[in-house]
C-alpha cells in the first residue's frame, strides 16, 4: 500500500535530518581530530587581531556567511559581511589588513572569490577559509584551511546545499563561542548589543526594575501584624520585608504567610511571629534571567533584594511581566 502524502513528508523530513546529522557527527569528529589544530589557529588569529573579522562567501554559503558575521558581531568579536561581487567593484576598500577574513566556498572554486583572496593576499590580511575541499584554489591559498569532512547533501539529486551549509553553519557557531569564551565575554557584555525584545530584558539587572526607596514594603522586627498589614497593602507588592534593628533582613510576610497563619489573634499578633525566616533573596546586580528562574522554580511570588546584608528593594512577579521577561 503507498504512503499518505502525509506519511510521504515525513519520511522526507526525516531522511533530511538523519543525513544533516551525520554531517554534524563528521564535523564534530573532525574537530576532534585532524580540523582540531587549524580551528584553534583561527581562534587564534582572531583573538589577536587588531581589526574586524570580514566574512565572504557566494550563493548559500554568502547566506551562511552572513549569519556568522551577525554572531560573531553580537558576541564580542566585530564583523561583517562582505559580498565577493561587490568586492570587485570597491568594497575591498572595506578589508583593512589588520582584519581577518573568512571566506566560505565548499567546493573552494568559487570565481567571484578570487579578488577577495588577491586582495588578502597583496596585502597581508590573514585568509581564513572555509572549504572542503583542501586542493582547492581556497583550499590552497587560505593561511588558515578549515577543512570540512565530505558529506552527503539531503537533497536526494546531491546538488541543493543542505548538509553543506548546516556544517558551515554549525562551524562558524562553533568559532563565535570559542571566541566568546576566549574574551571572557559576560551576559552583562551580552544585553549591551541584545537591549530589545525578551532576551533584552532578561538581561537587565533587577536593581533596574525593583521597588526601592519608599516603593518598597519594609517594617522593623516587633511591629503589630496589623501595622504591617497597612504597609504591605499600601506598597501593593503582597509582601513586606521585616528588618532587625541594625537595619539587615530578618525575614519577609508575604500573602501566604497570612493564610498559614490566619486566626482572630492575626492582627495582634507581632511580624515576628508571622514571617518566615532567612527568605531567598538577589542581590541588585543578579540579571532578570536569573531572578525568573527562582521565582518559577521556587513558585513564590516576589523576591527581597539584599545588599550587604540590607533590603534595598522588592522584586514581583509581576515586575518580570511587565518588562515582558517572562
Amino acid at each position: 500500500m503507498p504512503l499518505s502524502p502525509d506519511a510521504d513528508a515525513l519520511a522526507s523530513a526525516a531522511r533530511t535530518l538523519e543525513a544533516e546529522r551525520a554531517g554534524l557527527d563528521a564535523l564534530a569528529d573532525a574537530l576532534r581530530h585532524d580540523l582540531g589544530g587549524p580551528f584553534a589557529a583561527a581562534v587564534k588569529a582572531i583573538l589577536a587581531a587588531q581589526g574586524r573579522v570580514v566574512v565572504s562567501g557566494m550563493g548559500k554559503s554568502g547566506h551562511v556567511g552572513r549569519k556568522i558575521a551577525a554572531t560573531l558581531a553580537s558576541t564580542g568579536t566585530p564583523a561583517h559581511f562582505v559580498h565577493p561581487g561587490e568586492a570587485s567593484h570597491g568594497d575591498l576598500g572595506m578589508i583593512l589588513p589588520e582584519d581577518v577574513i573568512i571566506a566560505l566556498s565548499w567546493s573552494g572554486e568559487t570565481s567571484e572569490l578570487a579578488d577577495v583572496v588577491g586582495h588578502a593576499k597583496r596585502f597581508r590580511v590573514t585568509l581564513v577559509g572555509i572549504t572542503s575541499n583542501a586542493d582547492s584554489a581556497l583550499g590552497r591559498e587560505a593561511d588558515i584551511p578549515l577543512v570540512l569532512p565530505k558529506a552527503k547533501e539531503a537533497c536526494p539529486n546531491g546538488l541543493a546545499p543542505t548538509t553543506s551549509t548546516t556544517m558551515q553553519m554549525a562551524l562558524g557557531d562553533a568559532l563565535a563561542v570559542a571566541l566568546l569564551e576566549g574574551r571572557g565575554f559576560t551576559a552583562g557584555d551580552f544585553r549591551v548589543y541584545h537591549p530589545g525584545g525578551k532576551l533584552g530584558a532578561r538581561l537587565k539587572q533587577v536593581g533596574a526594575i525593583m521597588h526601592g526607596g519608599e516603593r518598597m514594603p519594609v517594617v522593623p522586627r516587633g511591629t503589630r501584624m496589623s501595622d504591617a498589614l497597612v504597609v504591605m497593602s499600601g506598597k501593593g507588592l503582597g509582601c513586606v520585608a521585616v528588618t532587625e534593628a541594625d537595619g539587615s533582613l530578618a525575614g519577609i510576610v508575604t500573602d501566604g504567610d497570612l493564610r498559614r497563619h490566619m486566626g482572630a489573634d492575626l492582627l495582634a499578633r507581632s511580624v515576628d511571629d508571622v514571617m518566615t525566616r532567612n527568605p531567598k533573596t538577589i542581590p541588585p546586580d543578579t540579571l532578570v534571567a536569573e531572578a525568573l528562574e527562582i521565582v518559577e522554580s521556587r513558585k513564590i511570588g516576589a523576591l527581597v533584594v539584599v545588599e550587604d546584608g540590607k533590603p534595598v528593594g522588592v522584586l514581583h512577579v509581576l515586575d518580570l511581566l511587565r518588562i515582558g521577561a517572562a
